[in-house]
C-alpha cells in the first residue's frame, strides 16, 4: 500500500555534533579498522545520494516527495496505523520501523519496533519514535548511530528536538570497533542549534580504555563545517630550555573571508608568551599576519650568569626588553599579467631564531629578508619592481656581514622566437643598493641575447650572442674604499700601513663600467636503442653534449660586489655563461664543456631506472675574473663531475655525486645517498657528504614499522668536519628516536630529540608525546611537524615533490644559499 505523506523529520544533526571537533587537515589511516559497518546498509534502502554539499542536499530534498509503503494500512481516515515493513523514502533518506501510528487531526505520530534511519552521512537504529510536526517536536530513545562518511559511531539515551533546538541525552561518540572502544567521547547533555550551529556539552569526558582522562564540565563547539569561535587543542611540550611549555590556541571567527588566532603560550623556565595570527581572504588576494610577544624572557638573565656570555657582544638581548617577531605574507592580483606580493619579516633581536626556534634550518641563516613588489608574467617576458631589506638573525656575526638592501630593484626578462630558426631576448636590471654599516650606490645591467636554434629529431645546435654592459653609480666612501683596497693589491701595501692620496686617486672612480660581448654554443645528439632486461622492455639513451664558451677579459677589481657570489660547482656550472650569481662579475671565457648522460628509462610507464652523467670543463685560457679572497682559475681542465641515480628496484633508489680534480689529484666533493622504501609505509634514509675544507655530514633516518601497530622512528645527523681556525669540532647536529603505536581509532607518538641550539654548538634536549584520535583531533606537541622534517617519505608522497633544480637560476634570482645536503 502507498500513499503520499512528508518524511517525518529526525535529529540529522547527531552526524555532526559529536565528531565536531574532528581535525580533517590531516587524512586518517583506517587499515587496521574492521571492514564490516557497525550497523549495517538496511535492505530496500535508496542508495545514498554522493554527489553534493550537504547544504545542496537539503536543498534537494525540499523539491522531492516522500513515499511510505507498509505491509497492511489500518485505523481510521484520520488516525493512520501503517504495519509491518513500514518504509518511508525521499531521496537519499530512508526511515523504516515495524509500526508506525500518525494522527492526521493532531499531527503526531509514534513509530516503534526496530526503528532504522539511514541517508547520506548517517545510520542509525533505535527503539521508538515519536513527536508532533505542528510544534516540531521529537523524541527518539535508545539510539544508536554509524557515521557513514566520517567513521563514528556512538549512541545515546534520548534525543529531544524542537525546531531547530535539540539535546542529546547520555550520549557517546567514538571512531573506535564498539568490540574494541580504544577511547570514547561520552558527554552527560549535549544541546544543540542547527541553525546556528553550535552544540554545548555539559559532563564532557574523554577516555582511553576505560580510564578518563579529560574532564570537560562545559564545552562550547560548531556543529557543522562553519567556522566558529572557539577553544583550539593545545600543544604541550617538555624540553631542556622552555621547561613545560603550554600553548592555547584561542580561535576567533571574525567575519566569513577573514579570522585571527590567539595562542597564549606558558613557559615554566622562561615565563609567558602571547602570540597571534590574522588571516584575510577577498576575491583578488589574501593575506596572514603573525606576530608574538614576550614581555620578559628568563632565559636572557639566566644567560647572562654563564661562564660562555660575552657581555661586549651588541647583538645579545637586553634581558629588560621585551622579545618578538612579525611576519606578513601577503599578495594582491590587478590582472591576469601583474600582482603585488610582500614577505616582510621583523625579529627583535638577534638571538630570537636561536631561543624561540627548534630547528637547525632556521639556525642555519644568519639573517632574514623582508620583500616586497609589484611583478609581471607574459608569455614571452616577466618584470618586477620590487623593494628587500636584510635583518641580522646572527648573534656571533655583525651588521656589517649583512647583504645589501635593494631599495628598489626593477628588472625586465624578454626571451621570445621570431620564426623558428632565431630568438631574442634580454634582461635589463637597475637597483640601488644601501646598506646600514657599508656605503652604497646604484647598478645598471642590460644584457641583450639572440640564439639561432637549429635541431633535427635526435640533434641541436644552438648559437647564442649577448652583450652584457654594467655600469654604476657609487656613493664617495665606497668609492674611496674600493680605491684604498686597489691601492694596496697594486703597491702591496700591508693593510697596517696608510695610503697616499695620490696613490688612492690612482684608482677613484665613482662612475665605474664594465662592458663585454659572450657567445656560445650548445650542442647535442640523443642516440636511443630499445633494450630488454629481466622481462621488462627499457629505453637506452646516450645523450652526448658539447657548450663552447667564450667571453673576453675585462679587469672588474673596481667594480663593488653588491649581490653576486661564485656559484658552488655542479654538473650545472658546466653550462652556464657566468660563474657568478650576479652581474657584479661576469665571469672571462675560452673553454670547452663536454659531457656524456645515459638513461634507462621503462617503456611502460616511464620509470626512470637508471641515470648517470659525467662531464668536464677545458680552459683554453687563464680565467683571471675573481671575487675577493677567490682563487683564479688556470688554463687546464677542472674537475671531472659525475652525478648517477639508479634503482635497482622500485623500492631501492641509490644516487652518487662525485667530483674528482686531476691537476692537484684530490677529491673536491663526494656525495652518496641511499633510500629503501618498506612494505607498510616504512622508509630508511642513508646520506653521507664531503665538501673539501666545506663539511663532511652524514645522515641516517628511517620509519620502521615493527608490526602493523608499532613502528620506530629515527635520526642520526653528524658532522665529521673539523676546523680549528674556525673553532668547529665534529659533533651531534640532530638526534631523534621515537616510537609510534596506531590502531583503528588511536594513535600515540613519542618522541625524544637532541640538536644544536644555536650557532655555538650547545644542544637542547626536548621530548614529545601525542595523542591522535582519529575522528576527533589530537592532544600534544605537533610530533608530524617534526617527523616529516627529519624523515624524507614519513609522508610517503612528499618523495615526489619536484626537487631543486640544479641549473643556473632565472637572471632575476640572484639569491645566494649555501649548498645543502642532499
Amino acid at each position: 500500500m502507498r500513499t503520499a505523506l512528508r518524511l517525518l523529520p529526525l535529529p540529522f544533526s547527531i552526524a555532526l555534533c559529536l565528531p565536531a571537533l574532528a581535525d580533517d587537515e590531516k587524512p586518517e589511516s583506517w587499515a587496521l579498522c574492521p571492514i564490516q559497518d557497525v550497523i549495517p546498509a538496511f535492505g530496500g534502502a535508496p542508495q545514498p545520494v554522493a554527489s553534493g554539499t550537504p547544504q545542496a542536499t537539503r536543498e534537494q530534498r525540499a523539491e522531492q516527495s516522500t513515499s511510505i509503503e507498509g505491509d497492511s494500512l489500518g485505523g481510521t481516515e484520520s488516525n493512520l496505523e501503517y504495519q509491518g515493513n513500514v518504509a518511508l523514502s525521499r531521496g537519499d533518506q530512508f526511515l523504516g520501523a515495524d509500526n508506525l501510528k500518525y494522527d492526521q487531526e493532531k499531527d503526531t505520530y509514534v513509530a516503534d519496533g526496530h526503528i532504522r534511519y539511514q541517508d547520506t552521512g548517517i545510520r542509525l537504529v533505535a527503539d521508538t519514535a515519536r513527536g508532533n510536526q505542528e510544534t516540531d517536536t521529537h523524541q527518539i530513545d535508545n539510539v544508536r548511530y554509524q557515521l557513514v562518511s566520517r567513521r563514528g559511531n556512538g549512541g545515546a539515551d534520548r534525543i529531544d528536538m524542537k525546531g531547530p533546538e535539540g539535546s542529546l541525552l547520555h550520549s557517546t561518540y567514538s571512531t573506535c570497533d564498539p568490540e574494541d572502544r580504544r577511547w570514547d567521547l561520552r558527554a552527560r547533555r549535549i544541546d544543540i542549534n542547527t541553525d546556528d550551529g553550535w552544540g554545548v556539552a555539559r559532563g564532557a569526558t574523554i577516555r582511553l580504555g576505560k580510564v578518563p582522562v579529560l574532564y570537560v564540565p562545559y564545552l562550547k563547539f560548531p556543529i557543522d563545517d562553519q567556522r566558529h569561535t572557539g577553544l583550539l587543542y593545545p600543544a604541550i611540550g617538555l624540553s631542556g630550555r622552555n621547561g613545560f611549555d603550554w600553548k592555547q590556541p584561542i580561535y576567533l571567527n571574525l567575519a566569513p573571508n577573514y579570522d585571527a588566532t590567539l595562542e597564549p603560550r606558558y613557559m615554566s623556565e622562561r615565563g609567558f608568551q602571547l602570540g597571534a595570527e590574522f588571516r584575510y581572504l577577498y576575491k583578488k588576494g589574501r593575506g596572514e599576519i603573525q606576530g608574538t610577544w614576550m614581555n620578559k624572557d628568563d632565559l636572557v638573565r639566566d644567560r647572562m650568569g654563564e661562564s660562555t656570555y660575552d657581555p661586549l657582544n651588541p647583538n645579545n638581548p637586553d634581558p629588560d626588553d621585551g622579545r618578538g617577531f612579525f611576519s606578513y605574507v601577503g599578495s594582491h592580483r590587478f590582472n591576469r599579467n601583474w600582482q603585488a606580493r610582500a614577505n616582510l619579516t621583523w625579529l627583535s633581536d638577534a638571538r630570537y631564531r636561536e631561543d624561540f626556534g627548534n630547528s637547525l634550518y632556521g639556525q642555519s641563516s644568519s639573517s632574514v629578508t623582508s620583500t616586497v613588489g609589484i611583478y609581471g608574467s607574459g608569455e614571452y617576458w616577466t618584470a618586477g619592481l620590487m623593494a628587500d631589506h636584510w635583518q641580522l638573525a646572527d648573534y656571533l656575526s655583525s651588521e656589517r656581514s649583512l647583504p645589501y638592501n635593494r631599495l628598489p630593484r626593477l628588472y625586465l626578462n624578454w626571451n621570445q622566437p621570431l620564426s623558428r630558426w632565431m630568438t631574442v631576448g634580454g634582461h635589463v636590471e637597475a637597483a640601488k643598493f644601501q646598506h646600514d654599516e657599508k656605503d652604497g650606490g646604484s647598478r645598471l645591467d642590460l644584457k641583450p641575447t639572440v640564439s639561432f636554434p637549429i635541431q633535427g629529431a635526435a640533434w641541436y645546435i644552438t648559437p647564442t650572442l649577448a652583450y652584457r654592459h654594467t655600469e654604476y653609480r657609487l656613493e664617495a666612501d665606497l668609492a674611496q674604499t674600493i680605491a684604498t683596497n686597489r691601492a694596496r693589491a697594486a703597491y702591496g701595501i700591508p693593510s697596517n700601513q696608510p695610503v697616499s692620496a695620490a696613490q688612492i686617486a690612482e684608482f677613484y672612480d665613482r662612475s665605474p663600467s664594465r662592458s663585454l660581448p659572450i657567445g656560445s654554443l650548445d650542442a647535442g645528439v640523443y642516440f636511443d636503442r630499445e633494450t630488454e632486461i629481466k622481462g621488462d622492455r627499457f629505453l637506452h639513451t646516450l645523450e652526448p653534449r658539447l657548450f663552447y664558451l667564450n667571453a673576453p677579459y675585462r679587469e672588474q677589481d673596481g667594480l663593488p660586489i653588491f649581490d653576486s657570489r661564485p656559484f658552488n660547482f655542479s654538473y650545472g656550472q658546466l653550462f652556464r655563461d657566468n660563474r657568478y650569481t650576479g652581474p657584479d662579475r661576469q665571469t672571462d671565457a675560452n673553454q670547452l664543456t663536454l659531457a656524456l648522460t645515459t638513461r634507462l628509462l621503462r617503456q611502460k610507464d616511464g620509470f626512470e631506472r637508471l641515470s648517470a652523467s659525467i662531464g668536464q670543463i677545458r680552459y683554453f685560457d687563464d680565467v683571471r675574473v675573481t671575487a675577493p679572497n677567490e682563487v683564479p682559475l688556470e688554463k687546464g681542465k677542472s674537475a671531472w663531475v659525475v652525478d648517477a641515480n639508479y634503482a635497482p628496484t622500485d623500492r631501492w633508489t641509490i644516487g652518487a655525486s662525485y667530483q674528482w680534480d686531476p691537476k692537484f689529484r684530490r677529491e673536491d666533493l663526494a656525495s652518496v645517498r641511499a633510500r629503501y622504501l618498506l612494505p607498510e609505509d616504512g622508509v630508511v634514509n642513508l646520506s653521507y657528504r664531503r665538501r673539501r675544507d666545506v663539511l663532511e655530514q652524514a645522515d641516517f633516518s628511517f620509519l620502521y614499522p615493527v608490526t602493523p601497530a608499532w613502528s620506530v622512528v629515527g635520526r642520526y645527523y653528524h658532522s665529521f668536519y673539523r676546523n680549528e681556525a674556525r673553532d668547529i669540532e665534529p659533533g651531534l647536529l640532530e638526534g631523534v628516536a621515537g616510537v609510534q603505536w596506531d590502531s583503528c581509532c588511536l594513535a600515540v607518538r613519542a618522541l625524544v630529540r637532541r640538536y644544536v641550539r644555536n650557532r655555538e654548538g650547545e644542544m637542547n634536549t626536548g621530548f614529545q608525546l601525542e595523542f591522535v584520535l582519529k575522528g576527533l583531533g589530537s592532544a600534544g606537541q605537533d610530533t608530524d611537524r617534526t617527523l616529516r622534517r627529519a624523515i624524507l617519505g614519513y609522508y610517503r608522497d612528499d618523495l615526489y615533490l619536484v626537487p631543486p633544480s640544479n641549473i643556473a637560476p632565472r637572471p632575476d634570482d640572484t639569491t645566494y644559499a649555501p649548498d645543502p645536503m642532499p
